[in-house]
């Protein structure tokens, strides 16, 4: 009898110890609050941000990543700028290095829009976003929320510091009939 207790409570100790290895190291559950990722992902979204992905390599453009705005503060937004690209908004077209970028999954809002609406203001990042920079700074992030229109994010924040990251969100699992893959 004393052998089983002591065969559960190792059980138990195990689980404990991996529960809290994956949660620390590997994956993190983060809950969306407020509309500034609409349509990809609603207020009230349950999602999983991998951790993993940026401890072995590094954003890439359009990723939907999880970072730290303040010490108590996580925000979801998405990677537009990496560095060394200068980024600029002009009639609702991205562009990144003087080159127009696609951004299919605007399509579905922009069609929502009067035809005298933008989703996104013009911008040039050297004249319009805090630090004034010419281009994306090395370790560092320029990141946009979906819903343009409200949305706290680089345009106020300025560069999001790469080692403030959380992690890339990869799948909605709650509420049930939107679970998705988030890209």
């Amino acid at each position: 009898m004393k052998q089983q207790w002591l065969d559960w409570i190792k059980a138990f100790l195990i689980a404990g110890a991996l529960a809290v290895i994956v949660r620390v190291f590997l994956f993190a559950p983060v809950v969306v609050e407020g509309p500034s990722m609409l349509p990809t992902l609603q207020s009230g979204d349950h999602l999983i941000v991998s951790k993993l992905n940026y401890s072995v390599g590094s954003p890439d453009r359009f990723d939907v990543v999880v970072f730290h705005a303040t010490e108590r503060k996580d925000y979801i937004k998405r990677v537009i700028g990496l560095p060394g690209d200068h980024i600029a908004y002009e009639d609702d077209q991205l562009y990144v290095n003087g080159e127009p970028v696609d951004e299919p999954f605007l399509e579905e809002r922009k069609q929502q829009l009067n035809s005298d609406q933008t989703l996104t203001d013009d911008f040039k990042m050297e004249e319009d976003i805090p630090g004034e920079f010419e281009e994306v700074p090395e370790g560092y992030l320029f990141v946009l929320g979906d819903n343009r229109n409200n949305s706290t994010d680089s345009r106020m924040l300025g560069m999001i510091p790469q080692e403030q990251m959380v992690g890339e969100a990869v799948v909605s699992y709650w509420p049930l009939d939107r679970i998705q893959l988030v890209n």
